[in-house]
């Protein structure tokens, strides 16, 4: 089971990045505009005054800003989970995000016991020309300790406007003192295609997992042209842990895969308002490679439209875990003051026409999101804890899927359950490996990142020696809670941890993933899986049989 905090990262951006139209700000012709209903609305009066109560006798001086914000906020969840407000920061964070950029310094963390780490840093970037390293601990930034922040809370201070210092203390391994570095806030890339390589031989695979700003569909185009120029016929589509993002994009992604005039989403907004609309590919050279999708519960919004799409039309195989189950569109309005709101304005349906939105009606915006990460095997009528509106449908080949509770992949496959204590002791034993602090294994140390590496089958290997210093190092550090037969009977998975930290160490968290991959138990079956998909595409009828290949 994934970490709450995990979970919690990814509900903040599914509620910042759902499927999101085009923004609009302003009043409908012969209404009265929003301000002046809500003067005359006895609700809010009877806000205001409980406002000025609790302004007048509360013990301590309250913030009315948050609470209003907090006011603001329990109004729009009582609508639905995703509608939210966002103050200026937030939008402005969201805004950036959209548009494949956010201002910040360039540099990957993470949280480890308490302590927030760099796990490494963009190429150009601030961070990067600042010296920062895997394996640096962030304990204060502007001078305010960092003890037990969240990812999400370093992310939150690390970020700021283009332009603006920052000072970041860092304590490193080997340096006599802690460190403080100045750095000046730059514009840092924020791809949505966050890897693209040659998995095997004439396979390519695609992370799409950074979400769908205004770039994907390009960023796309760019990943299958480079891997197809360098001999790939078929291809892995990532979509795991992708919140979501603009509607627009998931539909010109889906439209690389399929041909013209094949339906891939239904919008149909409140009734009586307007018809449904119905998106199209206008695509007439799409993709005819064999393709399969992976997908997991943090797969949602406009990622679970192209699933849909490529499920529904026999177009590719889905294989993974079932997806969170989000068919809400949202409006962005932008509001007074650089705040804003996103409102649920429609729903969106697969080319089958079924809904795959979860009910949330009658259930709390915790088990809403928390509900997903319940132990396998919940009974029925829940999937993975997921309530589940049952409808059936079909597809051109006589496929059954089921709609009301995400994306089911045609071939289920769990993810591997990660060991978070060797994770992390791993972690704490490479940092030192890395800095040359191991006696007999200093030609593991790392003097800087290789950007740009292609990794090959012997680099970095890991050795009897290191994983018998492993073993020294839990017994020298008992605040780990682990014991040295753990790492014995996990020597395996042992062996692969140590080697992931010292990729990411030597050449980058890409590459790192790339190590990964090769042990993905769903990456793996998705490989297998690419004949079945190709034949599955040939029982269609999609593309005529002179385009296969193409």
């Amino acid at each position: 089971m994934r970490s709450r905090r995990r979970s919690l990262i990814f509900i903040t951006l599914i509620l910042s990045t759902g499927a999101v139209l085009g923004g609009r700000y302003g009043r409908f012709p012969g209404h009265p505009s929003p301000a002046e209903q809500l003067s005359t609305d006895p609700s809010v009066r009877r806000f205001t005054q409980a406002l000025k109560l609790i302004d007048d006798h509360y013990v301590s001086i309250p913030d009315k800003s948050s609470l209003t914000r907090n006011a603001v906020i329990g109004a729009l969840h009582s609508l639905d989970p995703h509608s939210n407000f966002f103050d200026r920061r937030e939008f402005g964070e969201m805004q950036d995000e959209q548009s494949s950029k956010f201002y910040g310094v360039g540099v990957t963390i993470n949280q480890r016991h308490g302590r927030i780490y760099v796990l490494g840093t963009t190429r150009g970037m601030p961070a990067e020309r600042a010296g920062l390293r895997y394996g640096d601990a962030i304990v204060a930034v502007n001078g305010t300790s960092t003890r037990s922040w969240s990812q999400r809370d370093a992310q939150k201070f690390v970020r700021g406007d283009r332009g603006t210092a920052i000072e970041l203390t860092v304590e490193r391994l080997g340096a006599p003192d802690t460190l403080t570095v100045r750095l000046v806030r730059d514009e840092v890339p924020y791809p949505s295609v966050r890897n693209s390589f040659v998995l095997r031989q004439g396979i390519g695979y695609i992370g799409l997992t950074g979400g769908f700003n205004q770039t994907t569909s390009e960023e796309l185009r760019d990943a299958l042209a480079d891997l197809k120029a360098q001999g790939v016929t078929s291809v892995l589509l990532d979509l795991r842990r992708n919140p979501g993002g603009l509607f627009r994009q998931a539909v010109e992604v889906a439209e690389e895969f399929l041909p013209r005039q094949v339906e891939i989403v239904t919008v149909g907004s409140r009734d009586g308002r307007s018809k449904r609309q119905v998106y199209r590919s206008e695509n007439d050279e799409p993709q005819t490679m064999p393709l399969v999708v992976l997908i997991n519960r943090e797969t949602a919004s406009a990622s679970e439209i192209v699933a849909g799409a490529i499920q529904d039309r026999d177009r590719g195989l889905i294989v993974g875990e079932a997806s969170f189950g989000k068919g809400l569109v949202q409006t962005v309005f932008r509001l007074p003051g650089g705040t804003g709101l996103t409102l649920t304005t429609a729903k969106y349906y697969t080319p089958s026409g079924r809904s795959i939105q979860r009910a949330y009606a009658g259930v709390s915006f915790y088990n809403y999101f928390f509900a997903r990460y319940q132990t396998p095997g919940t009974t029925s009528p829940t999937t993975h804890g997921r309530l589940r509106n049952e409808e059936t449908v079909y597809t051109p080949t006589g496929r059954r899927l089921s709609g009301g509770g995400g994306i089911e992949p045609d071939i289920v496959v769990r993810a591997q359950e990660e060991n978070i204590g060797l994770r992390d002791a791993a972690f704490e034993f490479a940092r030192r490996l890395v800095a040359g602090l191991i006696s007999g294994l200093e030609q593991y140390r790392v003097v800087r990142l290789e950007q740009g590496h292609q990794l090959r089958p012997g680099d970095l290997p890991v050795s009897e020696s290191v994983v018998q210093a492993f073993r020294a190092f839990l017994r020298e550090q008992p605040e780990l809670r682990l014991l040295e037969s753990q790492a014995t009977e996990n020597v395996d998975y042992v062996r692969r941890r140590l080697r992931t930290e010292l990729i990411t160490a030597s050449f980058g968290t890409e590459v790192a993933e790339q190590f990964l991959l090769e042990s993905d138990v769903q990456a793996l079956r998705a490989i297998e899986a690419l004949p079945q998909a190709k034949h599955l595409t040939d029982l269609a009828h999609l593309f005529p049989p002179a385009s296969a290949g193409h």
